[in-house]
């Protein structure tokens, strides 16, 4: 019996019918994205912006006109491609977009409607560094006790040289695990737990893909950038802390960080101040005096189909289970096969 379900595959039930089997044909597996299941991506990715923009316009169009402001939660509000096309219109001034959008973000909203009930304003989301953070003892200690027996040096009070010192191995070409303070709440990395790149070193995302998130090739990887950066490389000055939207890229900058734009010339940034993560922006200071470039690539530091690492017990196990090489967690920087 499947029950509600109507089409039955390899002991799994699907809420569709054989019909749609006929029409469209088998369901796609694996990483590979061609024919004909490209068009069908492009034609519900379409399908979706066009009644998105039209419900705005029938629901919100003349408040929009009036405030110029959109707020925009929920799992569809994570369809940065959609929210490029919301930025552009011409009467939208700023769109904030709930950066733990879906099910996880709605105890946000639940909290925000107590606070304003009970006469207590909301503050403003500047950044997502709400989660567990780790100090110096307590990676050593994970060090210490950890199966591989991490070789690992404490680099204490020194985090300009610090700084230096990764911004160096970044641009050798060297993907670094970067584990920093607290750690993000939502689905982006954004600092906190990332895995970094030099988006002008020929390669890197693809070493990145295939020795490391052993994800989809075809999955674009995202820029983190300096503040002073963002309005010369995406052409836009809005707010972009998150990577909830995709912007086109200038053409310059196209040639200068070419592993952090996506085919279609747009990239998913986040544009840091450095105020809520002051060692990230330091060491894309720093990358800038070495490339010329204040942007590094950045994608979370997890492996295809586990969640983001939390604690420094996480990060040795993705690191030692990966092709790593560097892994910085506070002051603590473990290298391999030294």
């Amino acid at each position: 019996m499947i029950g509600f379900r109507r089409y039955k595959e390899k002991g799994k039930g699907y809420y569709f019918s054989p019909k749609l089997i006929e029409w469209l044909g088998p369901m796609r597996h694996g990483d590979i994205a061609d024919d004909p299941y490209i068009h069908y991506a492009a034609s519900m990715q379409k399908l979706f912006e066009d009644l998105a923009l039209q419900m705005m316009d029938y629901y919100l169009g003349d408040i929009l006109k009036e405030t110029g402001k959109l707020v925009f939660a929920g799992g569809g509000a994570l369809n940065v491609k959609l929210n490029q096309k919301i930025i552009a219109r011409p009467e939208l001034k700023e769109l904030f977009v709930q950066p733990a959008s879906g099910d996880a973000g709605t105890a946000i909203g639940a909290a925000a409607y107590v606070s304003v009930e009970r006469g207590v304003p909301v503050e403003k989301m500047e950044h997502v560094y709400l989660g567990p953070q780790y100090s110096n003892e307590d990676v050593i200690a994970a060090c210490a006790r950890h199966p591989a027996k991490p070789q690992f040096e404490v680099i204490a009070n020194q985090r300009a040289a610090d700084s230096e010192r990764i911004a160096q191995i970044l641009a050798d070409g060297n993907p670094v695990a970067w584990f920093q303070g607290r750690m993000e709440f939502g689905p982006r990395a954004l600092g906190g737990r990332s895995i970094l790149g030099c988006p002008s070193a020929p390669g890197v995302a693809d070493r990145i893909n295939e020795q490391i998130k052993f994800r989809e090739r075809w999955r674009p990887f995202c820029p983190s950038m300096l503040d002073t950066v963002g309005p010369q490389m995406l052409g836009s000055d809005h707010p972009a802390p998150f990577m909830t939207f995709t912007f086109e890229v200038a053409e310059e900058w196209k040639s200068r960080v070419p592993e952090v734009v996506h085919e279609d010339g747009t990239s998913r940034a986040q544009v840091l101040k450095r105020e809520y993560n002051p060692r990230y922006y330091d060491l894309m200071q720093q990358m800038e005096k070495l490339t010329g470039n204040g942007v590094v690539l950045n994608t979370s530091l997890n492996r295809r189909g586990e969640p983001m690492i939390c604690s420094p017990t996480d990060a040795l196990n993705m690191f030692f289970g990966s092709d790593l090489q560097y892994l910085i967690m506070q002051d603590v920087l473990v290298v391999k096969g030294c």
